[in-house]
């Protein structure tokens, strides 16, 4: 397989860099991004973009991928629903139906998060749940994940301060709350995997919650 990952830099994005990397059956990786990823490997390429909506400059490199993962994402905490709507809308949408064009029948991995509901009181949970609907009637194979809780593993980091907070006072009984509540909570690892088996064999559901994310 072929897979292009966006937002590999950050804490999912570096869980789907890693496993896509380790897996047999993946011979090519290319990462997009703002800034390179600092990682070596001889199946990775990386193209870095100052405009992450405007994939005109790669078109030449885009045809051929069997599969895209879509991890470049933020916390709503303290932006306007017009900024969050750029990030968590417009970027994924863009990158869909620039895609879309040139591999139709690939398979478009959205990472969204649990709570999303395109009907929802809080504006970030409508938002995503736009574009979950907008990359599902894009794509054949268009999957959104809805992950809760996730733990970084293999030395990956949030980009997000409060969560490296967050995650460094849960460490201790984070393992508890990865074996006894797997409807709320995985890790950046496994989320990695799942995203491949939807390039390999799919799920049964397009909308794809935590618990199926194990």
């Amino acid at each position: 397989m072929r897979i292009i990952i966006f937002g590999a830099t950050g804490m999912v994005g570096q869980g789907a860099l890693r496993e896509s990397l380790l897996a047999a059956d993946v011979e090519e990786v290319l990462a997009i991004g703002r800034r390179p990823t600092g990682v070596r490997h001889p199946k990775l390429t990386e193209a870095t973009l100052a405009d992450l909506a405007d994939l005109s400059p790669l078109t030449g490199r885009l045809a051929g991928f069997d599969a895209c993962f879509y991890c470049l994402g933020v916390s709503s905490t303290g932006m306007s629903e017009a900024d969050y709507t750029k990030i968590s809308y417009d970027l994924p949408t863009a990158a869909a139906h620039a895609l879309s064009t040139i591999n139709p029948e690939m398979t478009f991995v959205y990472v969204s998060g649990a709570g999303t509901d395109i009907d929802g009181r809080a504006a970030w949970a409508r938002i995503k749940g736009r574009t979950e609907l907008e990359i599902i009637k894009t794509f054949p194979h268009g999957y959104a994940f809805r992950p809760g809780f996730i733990q970084p593993t293999h030395g990956a980091t949030s980009k997000t301060r409060l969560y490296r907070w967050g995650y460094a006072v849960t460490a201790p009984i984070t393992p508890f709350l990865i074996r006894h509540l797997p409807r709320w909570t995985t890790t950046n690892d496994a989320l990695g995997r799942a995203m491949l088996r939807a390039a390999r064999i799919g799920f049964p559901t397009r909308i794809v919650e935590n618990i199926d994310l194990r």
